[in-house]
């Protein structure tokens, strides 16, 4: 018997930058599989530039939702954004699988060390952060979390030397506090991965990267 195609793994992006989303499917190009489901990233054009104030986080969790409710057709969805609005919403409204990438990138981050850090695109952010790890239950397993030093909008975040050394200096940082692994705080800052990878020695997660291979393996796996 021929199994049934799977939907797309829908990756959204919450805030209006069609470059993030550019950097999104950059980062999941090597996730396409020949006979696993497409991975199609979105952008939500009427969506705040970035996700950074509690505000925007609650305007985008509508956004998200509405993007969920109108894509019945995916598979699984991916919400590209540190701060996951839309989380419970979205798993509110369908029975399908509903990702965060910062649940992903910490619990991967923790598959790997035994304490991790974070690096934020603004110290505004951090509080949030936080209270999602609290939540996890694994707030006593980071090193600590760090935030770029100057106005580095989450666009650039992962393009450019500027944002390459700030996000290094963030990085060397948390490695000295004891960091086994560092997870990027924002989806935009993926560019930067496998540079940073390389320059500190320990492993640094894409948390897109980290949801997306997770929505695949839980996919994957109804098949075995």
């Amino acid at each position: 018997m021929t199994a049934t195609p799977l939907g797309p793994i829908l990756v959204i992006n919450p805030n209006s930058s069609e470059m993030v989303t550019e950097g999104l499917r950059a980062a999941l190009a090597g996730f396409a599989l020949d006979r696993g489901p497409a991975i199609e990233c979105v952008t939500i054009p009427h969506g705040p530039p970035g996700v950074v104030t509690q505000r925007e986080v609650d305007e985008a969790s509508l956004n998200v939702a509405d993007v969920i409710a109108a894509r019945p057709d995916a598979s699984a969805y991916v919400i590209a954004c540190y701060s996951q609005p839309g989380l419970d919403l979205g798993r509110s409204i369908t029975p399908k699988p509903v990702y965060g990438i910062q649940d992903a990138g910490a619990l991967s981050a923790l598959a790997l060390a035994d304490t991790f850090g974070v690096i934020a695109v603004a110290e505004t952010s951090i509080p949030r952060h936080l209270r999602t790890l609290r939540r996890l239950g694994i707030d006593n397993r980071l090193a600590g979390e760090v935030a770029l030093e100057g106005n580095i909008s989450v666009a650039d975040s992962g393009h450019g030397e500027e944002s390459y050394a700030q996000l290094l200096k963030a990085a060397t940082r948390l490695k000295a506090m004891g960091a086994g692994a560092i997870v990027l705080g924002c989806a935009g800052m993926s560019g930067h991965c496998q540079s940073l990878q390389r320059e500190l020695g320990i492993a640094v997660i894409d948390p897109t990267q980290a949801a997306v291979a997770m929505a695949l393996g839980k996919l994957l796996s109804g098949r075995a």
